[in-house]
Parts: structure tokens; C-alpha cells; sequence
């Protein structure tokens, strides 16, 4: 029997070895990255003790919209919809602490109340008095979080899945119980599952090309994020939404993919219980990332409660 599960330890421990040599990845290096994902736009500022990477564009008299990123995604996800917004409005985009080239938080805080200190920065140092915020994701959570604490600064909010009620392994006041193996993300980071992973945001898979593909990968090992994304789980305390959503006195557009297999649309009741000027743009045959999957019809509906 003991020379049996010897044995057994042998061949885990082998495969353990071999798993690791195969998918051992390290970072990229940082002058690579930013040479490919940054453009004539891309600001490096220093704001609340960060290094943000920032893209201010557009119509520099118009009306502001600040856009916020979901989790492991960057500034670039609202690529399309910048384009088509920047002739009437002012642009601001940035990446969150721990994502894209922003690299990680120098604080190692990822609290909302740090992305809140963030956002403020930001339009002080930009000298932007009130904006529309657009978020996605965990970014819809630090969108409504930032208006609830800070109406004066917010004529209108736009939510796309946005995360923030608890769920299975989520709840109020208590940080989540993330898995020890999950560190191993920062030896060992397999493309494959990897794609596996993000191809649930969409509900058309053929969306995820190669190229839309190869940048999440990439920035994901920009150095320091794949720490950062483990920080960001395990800092993520969620406070009860109630007392904060009935806050929020301005015009609300969620926006929600019927097919989306992240957060689904039924949550979107909770939001429309509790925000008094709520309203809800179903997108039917649509996931977790509208301003990707097809941009010119989910924008449309953006744009149209924009101007109203």
C-alpha cells in the first residue's frame, strides 16, 4: 500500500513539474506594452498617490462622460464608443489601478472608497465640476457607489451589468474567501483557459477574435496585474447597496444584455425597486460586454438618454 501511494505522489508531483513548465508565463515587459497599447492620447498622471493611465478626447466645450472599465479589462473596451461620442462630448477614460497600463495600485488599495478618492482626483485635476459616468461590470459598482457619495458631481448615470448585490460567496461587510491555488495565476497563466474564462462576457463567441483576445491577455501581464487582480477579489467588500442606491437622485440608464451569463438581467429589479428615475434598455441576444459586442446599437441607446 505505501509503495502504492508513493507511487501516486510521484506521478502528481511529475505532472504538478510539468504543468508548471508548460505554462509558465512571465510578465511582458513594460516599455513593450505601452509601446502597443498606448497611442498619441494616452496620459501618464499622477492621482491619489497612482499612476493612472488616462485618454482625454473629444470636444473639449462639450459635456463630460467618464467612462469605467470592468474587471480585467481597460480603457480600451470603450474604444468604439469614445470614436463615435467625441464630437459632442469631452472623453475621459482611464485604467483602474491593477489594469491595463496603469499597472498596480502603489498603495496596494483597491477598495471603492480608493476608486472614489480616484475619480475625484481625476476631475479636480482636469478641472471637470459635474459628469456623466458610464460603468461596466465592477465599474457600474464604482459608478453608482461614486454618484450615491457624490451627486453634486453627477447629472447622469449609465450602468451596464453592473455588479454590486450579493451573490453565492458574495456578501455584505465580509471580504470573499478566494482560493489559495488562484495565487498560482501569477506562475502560471494558460491561454487557453484563460479564453475559456472571458468568452462567458459574450453571448456571440465569434466576437472574441484574436486580436480583441491577445490585449486582454497581454495586459493582463503587464507587471504587477496579475497580483493586482488577486488583491482586487480579496479587497472586495461589498456594502449593503440599499441605503446608497435610494441616494441617487438623477437620471439612471441600465443597460443589460439578455443573454448574459456574468451578472444576469434579472438583477436588474433591484436597481429599478430603489432608484426612483431608473429605466431599462434590455438588449436582447447581448452579454456581458454590449460596448464590444456590437457597439453601434447598444451606443444608440446611450446616446438617445444622453440628449433627452
Amino acid at each position: 500500500m505505501k509503495k502504492i501511494l508513493r507511487t501516486l505522489l510521484v506521478i502528481i508531483l511529475s505532472i504538478t513539474c510539468l504543468a508548471i513548465i508548460v505554462f509558465w508565463r512571465s510578465d511582458l515587459s513594460e516599455d513593450y506594452l505601452v509601446k502597443k497599447y498606448s497611442n498619441s492620447s494616452s496620459q501618464f498622471i499622477e492621482i491619489a498617490g497612482e499612476r493612472l493611465h488616462i485618454r482625454d478626447t473629444g470636444n473639449p466645450l462639450g459635456p463630460v462622460i467618464v467612462f469605467i472599465h470592468g474587471f480585467g479589462a481597460s480603457l480600451h473596451t470603450w474604444e468604439d464608443w469614445s470614436v463615435a461620442l467625441e464630437k459632442d462630448y469631452r472623453v475621459i477614460r482611464f485604467d483602474l489601478p491593477g489594469s491595463g497600463l496603469s499597472g498596480p495600485s502603489r498603495s496596494l488599495d483597491y477598495s471603492d472608497d480608493h476608486s472614489n478618492q480616484i475619480i475625484l482626483g481625476l476631475l479636480d485635476a482636469l478641472k471637470v465640476p459635474k459628469i456623466s459616468i458610464i460603468g461596466n461590470s465592477i465599474g457600474g459598482r464604482i459608478a453608482w457607489y461614486f454618484t450615491a457619495k457624490h451627486p453634486e458631481r453627477v447629472e447622469k448615470l449609465v450602468l451596464i451589468s453592473p455588479d454590486g448585490f450579493k451573490s453565492p460567496g458574495m456578501n455584505y461587510n465580509k471580504a470573499p474567501e478566494i482560493p489559495s491555488y488562484l495565487s498560482m495565476i501569477k506562475y502560471i497563466f494558460p491561454r487557453f483557459l484563460f479564453r475559456k474564462n472571458l468568452e462567458i462576457a459574450y453571448y456571440d463567441k465569434s466576437i472574441l477574435s484574436n486580436e480583441l483576445f491577445e490585449r486582454y491577455y497581454e495586459l493582463a501581464l503587464y507587471p504587477g496585474n496579475r497580483q493586482a487582480m488577486i488583491d482586487r477579489m480579496r479587497q472586495t467588500v461589498l456594502k449593503d447597496p440599499v441605503p446608497l442606491l435610494k441616494k441617487i437622485d438623477c437620471p439612471v440608464l441600465l443597460v443589460w444584455g439578455t443573454g448574459d451569463a456574468m451578472i444576469p438581467i434579472r438583477n436588474a429589479e433591484d436597481y429599478l425597486g430603489l432608484i426612483p428615475q431608473a429605466k431599462l434598455q434590455a438588449m436582447q441576444n447581448m452579454g456581458h460586454l454590449p460596448q464590444e459586442e456590437d457597439s453601434e446599437r447598444s451606443l444608440s441607446y446611450v446616446i438617445n438618454f444622453l440628449k433627452r
